[in-house]
């Protein structure tokens, strides 16, 4: 791999500030289309240079990238959110604290005369070295939901004692959702005094995939008090195994040992930027943007194979492309606002199981009840350069606006490729959707999992020299214009009749 030098793409980064060198647009014509191809590939060979070393949540080059899309808000002349200090120079960052947990240790959970062995039978998902031996506390799902007046831990009384829960929600036990609530499960055994929490994984995935993935160097949220206390030993054991089951709801008392896992406070940002609407009637509301900045790093951080000569995973398609995607955006919004406001979201933490838009949602910068939309943009890669993919076309209500811009870019519109992927659920708008906003993924252009999809998805050759940078001009033109004219529509988009995030929307909106 040829290396791109980090002077050479920040002098090309300086070079787009200085005036004159984007195209000049007449008054009336659409901003997008003043942006230039060399100013979208410069910001592609910055993000996924080799300098930045794959980009992974915490480390250096992660923080770089965070950097550089900071900067470019700063010389558009983009605010932070109204309630940040303009003057910091932190002001475009939200702050995520993450937890960065070392390889999976030693230890056993003994039930009667059942031992289940530490990487055999179980992980430990969090916690120093322990050696419990208490009384096993069987509380549901672990989690408590003051709307629907829920709470697992309802006459329970678990303070010295070790708890037995499911894992994720009683609706959903997707990965996604099972990686989303175990921190919080944990944090709620942690408040009622719990010594050891047991989760019994119950994923539609094999164990062996889950002990592989799980079992090395790992980062999840660090709950709000997580940052200056000690986590309780925390494991996911095989809840698809019978025997293990069977055992742990019968018997009252368990040892759990473990040589625990070493533990690191890590901290990488979200990076946001606003853009007041030019509609006095409609600027309280806003369009919220989103593409995750961050990638997997190095070596064996990767989780793919590399050589000596190749060993950076340089995450250009996924996703430099989406990153390059929003800063288009930014610029054409922000030189010629559309009638409702506009929150630009880089996301941290997305491959590693959503956590930084899990985080905003929960810590939101503005209020949610004022987003119509959000426009993510992610993707694995592209086989079709003359096409957008997206992921809830017609579920979202903005199809004719997104179809209109990518034909005004000269692309086509494919909805929903691979639904047995289930790609709508695998990205950071699903962290929006669960909140009832409507939120689509807007990916390069495939119709399949097959191809050069699968060729570049999470390798080491995922490179800037493997990039069509006449697409990448085109679907980050198309992206910023489909962003304007939802914010431009005189009624809010919602979702389909029926949809299954349609009463989370009804609750956030106050909708009868």
């Amino acid at each position: 791999m040829k290396i791109y030098p980090l002077l050479m793409t920040a002098m090309s980064a300086l070079l787009i500030a200085q005036p004159g060198f984007t195209q000049k647009r007449k008054k009336t014509e659409l901003a997008e289309k003043s942006i230039s191809a060399l100013e979208t590939a410069s910001h592609m060979r910055f993000l996924a240079a080799d300098e930045l070393q794959g980009r992974r949540t915490g480390d250096m080059g992660n923080k770089v990238a965070a950097r550089y899309i900071a900067e470019q808000y700063r010389r558009l002349g983009i605010s932070p959110v109204p309630t940040a200090d303009p003057t910091s120079t932190d002001a475009y960052f939200q702050q995520v604290s993450f937890e960065k947990l070392g390889r999976n240790g030693s230890g056993e959970i003994t039930a009667q005369a059942d031992r289940f062995i530490s990487g055999k039978d179980w992980i430990l998902m969090s916690g120093e070295a322990a050696d419990l031996e208490a009384e096993l506390v069987y509380a549901g799902f672990g989690l408590l939901n003051p709307e629907k007046n829920w709470d697992d831990y309802k006459g329970l009384d678990v303070k010295g004692k070790i708890v037995l829960v499911q894992s994720g929600t009683p609706d959903v036990q997707t990965p996604s959702e099972i990686i989303a609530t175990s921190t919080t499960k944990r944090q709620l055994a942690m408040e009622k005094g719990a010594l050891g929490l047991i989760e019994l994984f119950d994923a539609p995935m094999p164990w062996n995939i889950v002990l592989n993935y799980f079992s090395g160097e790992k980062i999840g949220l660090a709950s709000s008090n997580q940052t200056d206390q000690k986590a309780i030993p925390h494991a996911w054991i095989n809840g698809k195994e019978a025997n293990i089951v069977r055992t742990l709801r019968g018997v009252e008392r368990v040892n759990f040992k473990t040589s625990g896992r070493q533990r690191q406070i890590v901290n990488s940002p979200n990076v946001v930027g606003y853009i007041p609407g030019a509609d006095p009637a409609l600027k309280d509301q806003y369009v919220l943007l989103s593409a995750h900045y961050d990638h997997v790093g190095v070596g064996k951080q990767g989780g793919q194979a590399y050589s000596a000569q190749d060993s950076i995973f340089n995450g250009a398609r996924d996703n430099a492309f989406g990153s390059v995607a929003l800063l288009t955006a930014a610029r054409a919004l922000a030189e010629q606002p559309p009638k409702r406001s506009v929150l630009l979201v880089a996301l941290t933490g997305e491959e590693i199981g959503l956590l930084g838009s899990q985080y905003y949602v929960e810590n939101p910068l503005l209020p949610l009840d004022k987003c119509i939309f959000n426009l993510n943009s992610d993707g694995a890669g592209y086989s079709d350069t003359t096409i957008v993919a997206v992921m809830g076309l017609d579920r979202t209500g903005a199809k004719n606006e997104i179809m209109k811009a990518a034909k005004t870019f000269g692309l086509g519109v494919f909805a929903d490729p691979s639904p047995e992927q289930g790609l709508f659920d695998r990205s950071d708008n699903v962290s929006f959707a669960r909140k009832g906003i409507p939120a689509p993924t807007f990916s390069p252009g495939f119709t399949s999992f097959s191809g050069d999809i699968m060729k570049y998805y999470h390798q080491a050759i995922d490179n800037p020299e493997s990039i069509n940078f006449d697409y990448l001009h085109r679907f980050s033109q198309a992206f910023s214009l489909a962003a304007r004219l939802v914010a431009d529509r005189e009624v809010a988009p919602s979702w389909t009749k029926g949809d299954k995030y349609e009463k989370a929307a009804q609750a956030l909106y106050s909708k009868p």
